[in-house]
C-alpha cells in the first residue's frame, strides 16, 4: 500500500515554519483568496499543481517540499538514524559516528533554515505593508 502525501497539510506546516497567517498567504495569492479559503486549501490531501506552483513561488519553497514531504517517513529516518549503534559500512571497516556531532550539525542546519526563513518573513512583511499602503 503506497501512502499518500497530504498537501493541504504540507502547505500548512511550511506557512507556520514561516511565520505566516493565513490572511498573510490569501493576501500574496490574490484577490480571489481570504482565510477561510486558505483553511479549506490546507485540508485538501491534494492540489492542483498550478496553484502549488503559485504557493511554491510566494512561500519561496521548493515545489517538491509540498508534493513529497511525508513527516512520519522524515520522523522515522531520525528516530532509526541517531542511536548508538549508528554505523557506515565499507570495504576498509566499520567507522562509528558520534551521534552528538550529527545532532550539532542539524541544529546548526536548523538554525541557518530559521534565519533564512526570518529574512524571508521580513521580506513578505514589508510587500503586505507596501500592498496595504496602496489600498
Amino acid at each position: 500500500m503506497e501512502k499518500t502525501i497530504h498537501q493541504g497539510r504540507n502547505i500548512k506546516r511550511f506557512r507556520e515554519m514561516l511565520g505566516i497567517k493565513q490572511e498573510g498567504l490569501a493576501l500574496e495569492l490574490g484577490d480571489d483568496w481570504n482565510q477561510k479559503k486558505i483553511s479549506l486549501l490546507e485540508q485538501k490531501e491534494t492540489i492542483d499543481t498550478p496553484l502549488l506552483q503559485q504557493i511554491s513561488a510566494v512561500l519561496k519553497i521548493p515545489l517538491e517540499a509540498f508534493q513529497n514531504f511525508d513527516e512520519e517517513q522524515a520522523m522515522n529516518i531520525i528516530s532509526n538514524t541517531f542511536n548508538d549503534e549508528a554505523f557506515i559500512g565499507n570495504s576498509g571497516g566499520t567507522y562509528h559516528i558520534n551521534p552528538i556531532e550529527k545532532i550539532i550539525q542539524l541544529h546548526d542546519e536548523k538554525i541557518a533554515l530559521y534565519e533564512r526563513m526570518l529574512k524571508e518573513k521580513d521580506e513578505m512583511m514589508a510587500r503586505l505593508e507596501k500592498i496595504l499602503e496602496g489600498k
